[in-house]
Formats: C-alpha cells, structure tokens, sequence
C-alpha cells in the first residue's frame, strides 16, 4: 500500500513517514501543496494524509483539485485546524477523514487501516463499458466475450481510460499516468498507442468506445446512439 503524505512540519511529516513505513506501509512525503498535488495527481496513491495549512497551495485547494480530476484516492485531513466549521469543509470538499492534531499516532494509523480497508472493498475487481470487459485480477480483456490480447502498456492504458469513462484525458495525463513522462509535444507516442489500442477492442466490433477529442485529448464512453 502506498501512502502520500504532504506535510510541511518537518518533525510531524518524518514522524508520520518513519511511523507509516515501520507499519509496512510505502510512504512519500511532500513539503508544501504544489508538490503534493503533483504526487497525488500523478503516483497512483492508496491513501493521501493532508495537512491544511501548506506553502504555495493549502490542503483545501489540493483537495478540490484532486477531486475535480476525478480522483477518488481516499484523503485523510491531519491538521491543528479544529474548529466545527473546518472539519465540515474538508468534509464537504471530499476528505474521507478529518484527524485534529495533536493526535496519538495508534489512533491516525487505524484510521489510515479503515480507510483502506474501505477502499479496497470498494475497488472494482472487474471494469466495462458496453460488451468491454476487463478483468483486473487475470489481467484479461475481451469484447462481445472474445479475448483481446494487449501489451502491458495497452491494458495500462486501456484501464486509465475505463476507469475515467466519460471524461475527456489529455495526453499530457496519459502521459504521465501510462508511460511515467511528462509530454512531449513534438512526440506521437500516445496516438499511435490510442491508435493500435483502438485496432484491437473498437475496429472489429460495434459501438466504437474511444473517441479522439480534437485539440484535447482522448474518452472511452458508451455512445448514446450506437
């Protein structure tokens, strides 16, 4: 399980990390809010533990923005804020938790386990869209029940794009999330993989489920009209 902590006390964020790793957790630490952002946007997290009160970007506006990605990474709110009226805005804004420091770090750790353990039910083992269907456990793909081979980056990518269904993914995103790189404009790699990706679970059966969106990027969605 991997944890992001963004913190920028640096006793409370080396305490929380040492803490976290002893507990068999892998644990990234960020010391203001645009570097946490962009850890939370771009590592694929299990959990996020945010403090509000952060250098260049506070906690609420890293978790708005994380949400209106359509990210749905389970955040728990540590901070020395505790007034009522906070509590219900991180709330409202989407943390999973709010956690008022000072804290016992036995009671954080088994709400870091819950919120996991809740995450974890709530993973889909199995995504679709129409008669696309990708079976995450056996690492399988198949259309209208025929197998569809793909590559190691073509699942990554196809499974990036199911889990956003309906949202329009810039290459930039696709980028970063599928190949691990910040885009280069001047490189094709993510149309040509869309287009060898779209030969093997669009081009053969009906409705086409990925759409290019000129001059922004790429969705898988189920058309209303096939």
């Amino acid at each position: 399980m991997k944890i992001l902590i963004v913190e920028d006390e640096p006793k409370t964020g080396d305490y929380l990390r040492k803490g976290l790793v002893e507990a068999g957790f892998v644990a990234d630490l960020a010391r203001d809010g645009l570097d946490g952002l962009h850890l939370a946007l771009n590592g694929d997290y299990d959990l996020i533990v945010l403090d509000v009160m952060l250098p260049s970007m506070d906690g609420w506006d890293v978790l708005q923005t994380v949400r209106q990605s359509g990210l749905t990474t389970p955040v728990i709110f540590l901070t020395a804020r505790d007034r009522v009226e906070d509590k219900v805005r991180g709330l409202e804004l989407g943390a999973d938790d709010y956690l008022v420091k000072p804290f016992a770090f036995s009671e954080f750790l088994a709400r870091v386990r819950t919120l996991l353990r809740r995450g974890k039910s709530q993973d889909p083992q199995t995504l679709r869209a129409a008669d696309l269907e990708m079976d995450l456990l056996r690492r399988r793909v198949s259309r209208a029940n025929v197998r569809v081979d793909l590559t190691a980056k073509e699942f990554a990518l196809l499974e990036l794009l199911l889990r956003r269904q309906g949202q329009v993914l810039p290459r930039s995103l696709i980028a970063s999330q599928v190949w691990d790189m910040n885009f280069d404009s001047d490189t094709n790699v993510i149309d040509v993989a869309v287009r060898r990706l779209r030969a093997k679970v669009d081009e053969p059966f009906d409705p086409k489920l990925i759409r290019t969106v000129r001059g922004m990027g790429y969705v898988l969605e189920v058309p209303e009209h096939p």
